[in-house]
């Protein structure tokens, strides 16, 4: 037997997409290992040696011909996803390879896992081949409700990160608050992003576009993409609020801190709406590298249907203007969508005739149903924070869902991938956003890597087990769900 913190090959979330283990060759750390890397590999191998003298008290310098070796391909295989990549364990060391330095960083994710908290290290001998099942698996947070500062954004970003989720989706405006500086239109922030702002009037603040621009910055080098939001055309009180001119009538409204939804709506009939939106999505997309561009489009409920028609064929085709795919929540698929623009879905009926239309007609789906993935539902009944709306959701039912059969006309071949979504109605604190984040998190990053055939509940509630020690060392507030046996 080697030491406790000894692991399988296999012991890591999500599940690999095909592991050998190989015990005979498990590989010893000795005091003098080096890491080596081609100049493409040297940004993850510079991370993995600084992780390795975290752990073992080693020096671990970066010298050519190291026992642990990292290895971007001189010609990738463009049939390859970016994100794979092959690990391989025998008893004279450790070779990581990967099509790009985004597969260097997933199998470091890997690696990370397979490391002790502390001491010596004896990695389990085998070999991984690895790629993820969807090229989109994220997660949202909502800045509006309440807003969270960037040191806390960041420290969120560094721990998704840790299990191959590659996509954070930011809402940045809704009825209670408008969060991000937009050129132009300074009230935005001024009024509807100051004090009082927020659920209950408790969460004020804003991103200034330079704050924002370094977070997607700091997120790129987690190879995790932002999508930014801007809901349209309802939830939209923050900003007639800021610019009374944006009603109907021109008259102001009041403020709203109250968790209502579906009482607001861009005026469809007026100039003035277009020539705003337009601004925000420009400004938006500029301080976006990413592909994507969220522009909401739910809970519209007192825009007429006629209203909503004309205001999203007007507004759907303007992120694509300015080189962005277009994504909203599902309801907008009841309009004729762009080619490029992507329904996510987020209710918790059984069927939906838009998104089956949309997918039928080429459009690829995200998949949020909000009683499996949405993680502002309460755990239980005792769960101190969240709501139940769409049911309590625990961690088994995060993860025993499949995306694929979850609506009838959208299948395999047409889902991006899934998000788990946060709203903060609730939530105070990183420590709040943690508690409802984890480990539920966890089972969506494993159903949008790992292969279906390959996922199993009683498999990943004793992988996840291994976890609260790590969670725990990282300072990370997770729910210690009786479901799993923590000890």
């Amino acid at each position: 037997m080697h030491a406790p913190t000894m692991k399988h090959l296999g012991d890591v979330i999500p599940l690999p997409a095909s592991v050998r283990p190989d015990p005979a060759a498990d590989f010893r750390v000795p005091a003098d290992v080096s890491v080596s890397g081609t100049a493409a590999a040297t940004a993850v191998a510079d991370e993995l040696a600084e992780l390795l003298r975290e752990v073992t008290g080693f020096p671990v310098p970066r010298a050519a011909g190291g026992a642990i070796r990292l290895e971007v391909d001189d010609v990738p295989d463009e049939a390859r996803s970016p994100e794979s990549y092959r690990l391989a364990i025998t008893a004279d060391g450790v070779t990581l390879g990967a099509p790009t330095e985004q597969g260097l960083f997933a199998g470091l994710q890997t690696l990370r896992q397979l490391l002790p908290l502390k001491g010596e290290v004896v990695l389990p001998g085998g070999h991984i081949e690895d790629a993820p099942r969807f090229a989109y698996r994220g997660t949202m947070l909502d800045l509006a409700r309440h807003f969270f500062q960037p040191a806390d954004i960041r420290s969120y970003i560094d721990t998704i990160a840790q299990f191959k989720i590659n996509h954070l989706h930011l809402h940045l405006t809704d009825d209670q608050g408008w969060r991000l500086d937009i050129e132009g239109w300074p009230r935005l922030t001024e009024v509807s992003g100051g004090e009082g702002t927020g659920i209950d009037g408790a969460g004020p603040g804003f991103l200034t576009a330079h704050e924002y621009a370094d977070l997607v910055a700091y997120a790129a080098t987690r190879h995790i993409t932002v999508v930014p939001e801007i809901d349209l055309p309802g939830h939209v009180n923050a900003a007639q609020v800021a610019y009374p001119e944006l009603t109907c009538d021109g008259e102001p409204v009041q403020p709203r801190t109250d968790p209502e939804v579906g009482y607001s709506s861009l005026c469809a009939g007026k100039e003035e709406t277009y020539a705003f939106v337009e601004d925000v999505i420009r400004t938006v997309a500029a301080l976006t590298p990413g592909p994507y561009l969220h522009i909401g489009g739910d809970e519209a409920l007192s825009t007429t249907a006629e209203d909503y028609r004309t205001f999203m064929t007007r507004v759907l085709p303007m992120p694509g203007r300015y080189g962005k795919r277009a994504i909203g929540w599902h309801e907008m698929a009841a309009v004729d969508l762009p080619a490029t623009a992507i329904p996510q879905y987020w209710r918790i009926e059984p069927t939906d005739d838009g998104v089956a239309r949309a997918a039928a007609a080429g459009h690829q789906v995200i998949m949020s149903p909000a009683d499996r993935s949405y993680l502002d539902m309460k755990y239980d009944e005792s769960t101190p924070l969240g709501l139940d709306w769409a049911g309590l959701v625990s961690v088994e039912r995060s993860y025993d869902w499949e995306p694929a059969d979850r609506l009838p006309g959208v299948g395999e071949q047409s889902l991006l991938g899934v998000e788990a979504p946060l709203w903060s109605e609730t939530l105070r604190s990183l420590a709040d956003v943690e508690f409802m984040v984890f480990p539920r998190l966890l089972a969506i990053a494993e159903i949008g890597w790992t292969p279906r055939a390959a996922r199993d509940w009683s498999s990943f509630r004793d992988r996840l087990a291994r976890f609260g020690p790590r969670f725990e060392a990282q300072g990370i507030n997770y729910h210690r769900s009786p479901e799993i046996d923590w000890s």
